[in-house]
């Protein structure tokens, strides 16, 4: 299984966070949100530019800037 950034997610791509990177209070407010190691997370929908993405995780629907998911890397379940 390869390991990908979030954001190169294809729409309908899924898989399990493997490790959340960045620093600070971007950091801080991805784990808030529940996406910690081990989580499943599935990719929704792209906004027309990329930017948002939607993502299904913990059973609800969640917006991040593409900033946000590149922090968030993903075991693909392709």
């Amino acid at each position: 299984m390869a390991v990908k950034a979030l954001k190169e997610l294809r729409m309908g791509g899924h898989g399990k966070v493997v490790k959340v990177t960045g620093g600070g209070i971007v950091h801080r407010r991805i784990l808030d949100m529940g996406i910690t190691k081990g989580t499943d997370i599935e990719m929704e929908r792209l906004a027309p530019l990329g930017d948002p993405v939607e993502v299904k995780v913990k059973g609800y629907h969640l917006s991040l800037r593409k900033e946000e998911a590149a922090n968030i890397y993903v075991e693909v379940n392709e």
